[in-house]
């Protein structure tokens, strides 16, 4: 998602091929043999295999709506908040979401301990209107995903939290026309198909 995200505001043109993962194609795992996505493959052949290089690949080409932070201690502070988001506070998520795959009783002492970058978040978006700063950026654009998917996990316990900058971020991109175009569904991609392309000209109002 958050590499759709990056793609449409870059201008970045790619054929968007939608794949299950129960049952990888024989082409993605060619490129990728991890069998993950996203993956981007690049027209020399070049292959990104991880959601956060594939937003900054695009974004360094091209960066329109300037997600990216001019100024080089906002950007750096920006990429700590992305780090913590993918490393501490992913793994929090997997294991409130999906205890069972961990062996866990329950999640609750993940969903306490994930709640902590939440609520720094919160404070965060007390402060500013987005956690780039003032406008929509790239720290915005990478960690709301995994926020949504916290939120959604148990949709009663997060609205009763004291974060009421955080949902009200969170709502506001949710009904967004660009999240609308991004949970747009697509047949999967088989050998042979039309290309679908996945740009800006799919919408005419992509702000957030």
């Amino acid at each position: 998602m958050r590499a759709r995200m990056a793609l449409l505001s870059s201008s970045v043109v790619c054929e968007l091929r939608e794949v299950a993962l129960r049952s990888k194609p024989a082409e993605l795992l060619a490129i990728s043999p991890k069998g993950t996505v996203p993956v981007l493959q690049l027209h020399d052949g070049q292959v990104l295999e991880q959601s956060l290089d594939i937003m900054l690949w695009a974004l360094q080409r091209h960066d329109p709506e300037h997600w990216l932070a001019a100024n080089h201690a906002i950007c750096a502070e920006e990429l700590a908040m992305i780090a913590e988001c993918d490393g501490e506070f992913k793994t929090h998520l997997d294991r409130y979401k999906y205890p069972n795959r961990y062996d866990l009783p329950d999640g609750l002492a993940h969903r306490a301990q994930g709640s902590v970058f939440l609520a720094e978040l919160n404070g965060k978006l007390a402060r500013t209107a987005y956690l780039a700063g003032s406008t929509w950026g790239l720290s915005d654009a990478a960690i709301a995903p995994f926020a949504r998917q916290w939120a959604h996990t148990d949709p009663t316990w997060f609205a009763a939290q004291p974060w009421p900058a955080l949902q009200a971020w969170l709502n506001a991109w949710e009904n967004s026309p660009r999240f609308v175009l991004l949970m747009r569904k697509y047949a999967l991609w088989q050998l042979g198909d039309a290309p679908i392309w996945w740009d800006q000209s799919q919408t005419d109002a992509l702000s957030i």
